[in-house]
């Protein structure tokens, strides 16, 4: 119980630090250490992370690094796969899941690593400019980038931060740490909506 609960500490230290690494952590904490099946682990995942979610964006907020409205066109369609995605975990067996879900992390981490984009110098004379979230959004390509997270994220209870802090940085252009808070605000409603999508086979262990 104090090796779960030290992770947990290091779990939420590392989510509010970098925007992700919640679930992708949580859940194989909860499989191989808890003995959770892998739907329960994926569920108590979500429920987990929305939490703790919650209560690191209050300070991201607070410090004026939410975009809401990249947030919102990333988040409601997410909301959407996500359910769907939960919905269709009922037919999938324990196992394929952590096949997809060690798929899924080591995809998202040779897409980071690979990634040679670098932020433009800037112009001499020129300040830095103060506002992070942009006024152009590229909604098309939030929103149905917004859908595929989801569906990933209700399936496997991942894909949350660790691939929405890139795609905020890289498709939208927000600086990272508003990239981070506009992630964490994005799991809050996506996670709640994965786990409207898991009601049907819910077995928590408080």
């Amino acid at each position: 119980m104090l090796v779960l609960i030290a992770l947990a500490l290091l779990i939420g230290v590392l989510l509010g630090l970098l925007g992700g690494g919640g679930s992708i952590l949580t859940v194989p904490v909860l499989v191989y250490l808890a003995g959770l099946s892998a739907k329960n682990a994926i569920i108590t995942s979500l429920i987990v992370v929305c939490l703790t979610s919650l209560i690191a964006v209050v300070n991201h907020a607070r410090r004026g690094k939410v975009c809401w409205t990249a947030g919102l066109a990333f988040g409601l369609t997410g909301m959407i796969g996500a359910f769907l995605g939960g919905r269709l975990a009922a037919y999938v067996p324990d196992s394929l899941l952590l096949v997809l879900f060690a798929v899924i992390m080591l995809a998202a981490s040779l897409s980071m690593l690979r990634s040679k984009k670098t932020p433009k110098p800037l112009q001499p004379n020129r300040l830095p400019l103060q506002k992070p979230c942009p006024q152009h959004l590229p909604l098309i390509a939030l929103m149905l980038d917004g859908f595929l997270v989801g569906s990933v994220t209700g399936l496997i209870g991942v894909g949350g931060g660790f691939l929405m802090v890139p795609a905020l940085n890289n498709l939208v252009g927000l600086p990272i740490h508003a990239a981070i808070g506009t992630s964490l605000f994005i799991m809050v409603i996506q996670s709640s909506a994965a786990l409207a999508g898991h009601a049907s086979q819910m077995t928590i262990d408080l």
